[in-house]
């Protein structure tokens, strides 16, 4: 499992660790009826974990999947809805929160660019293209599925939020909130918005090479320069040691 992979699995856990804490927490962060969350690799592979509740699942994407909290939510059926081609579901969990069932999912994604050929993504446009020395990301999110799905506890207060977890340098986004910690940059749309199908564009640059290479690369580096500067000094000191035994016979032989 690479580096991205487990970060992503981990993350995916800790949402859900945090979702009962954090909810009744007026210090915890912001949550949201809808979180999708892309950890980019600059090959375009990606993995992306999606936090939502029952309602907005329905709601947003036209999920058949039941509202009523007490219902049983099947994982099986979690899991089809989310699976595509070139995608694979690695994870689904549930929780419980503000009277309303949760899903949490991690999908491994072979090629960004094609995440819109499956069914929960099929409402945003993904590219990832070569523009001059950088890699332009973008991403626009239209219509929704619009489904009612009746009194759920909604308060008008509701949120959604895209993140991007960016492999490596950027020099150009279009997020107002800005880079935070960890290369990660975000949008957030009201609820209401996004049920009524607001557009919403997302856009960044990014260096070709990612953080991780360029640092193990550093890394490697450094380990063979201090290499060569070890069997430097040693062929020196065998040198010079060779040297004086020269000096000390020749004074011997004279």
């Amino acid at each position: 499992m690479t580096s991205r992979r487990r970060l992503a699995h981990a993350a995916a856990l800790l949402s859900v660790l945090l979702a009962p804490a954090c909810a009744g927490s007026p210090l915890g962060r912001r949550l949201y009826e809808y979180e999708e969350e892309i950890y980019l690799d600059v090959d375009g592979t990606a993995t992306v974990n999606v936090n939502a509740s029952v309602p907005s699942l329905v709601a947003l994407r036209g999920a058949d999947l039941p509202v009523d909290p007490l219902a049983r939510l099947d994982r099986d059926k979690v899991r089809a809805f989310f699976a595509g081609p070139g995608a694979s579901v690695t994870h689904v969990s549930l929780s419980r929160r503000d009277g309303r069932r949760f899903v949490h999912v991690s999908i491994e994604v072979d090629d960004v660019r094609r995440l819109s050929k499956v069914p929960p993504f099929a409402w945003s446009s993904y590219r990832l293209d070569r523009r001059d020395d950088a890699l332009e990301f973008r991403q626009v999110v239209g219509a929704s599925a619009g489904q009612a799905v009746g009194d759920v506890g909604w308060t008008g207060d509701e949120a959604v939020r895209f993140r991007v977890h960016v492999p490596s340098e950027i020099p150009f986004h279009n997020s107002r909130s800005g880079v935070e910690r960890g290369n990660i940059l975000g949008w957030d749309q009201p609820l209401a918005e996004r049920v009524n199908g607001a557009p919403l564009e997302m856009e960044f640059q990014m260096e070709p090479e990612s953080i991780l290479y360029s640092t193990l690369l550093l890394f490697g580096g450094t380990i063979v320069a201090a290499v060569l500067a070890f069997a430097i000094a040693i062929w020196l000191f065998v040198r010079k040691g060779r040297r004086a035994d020269i000096i000390e016979r020749t004074v011997d032989g004279s």
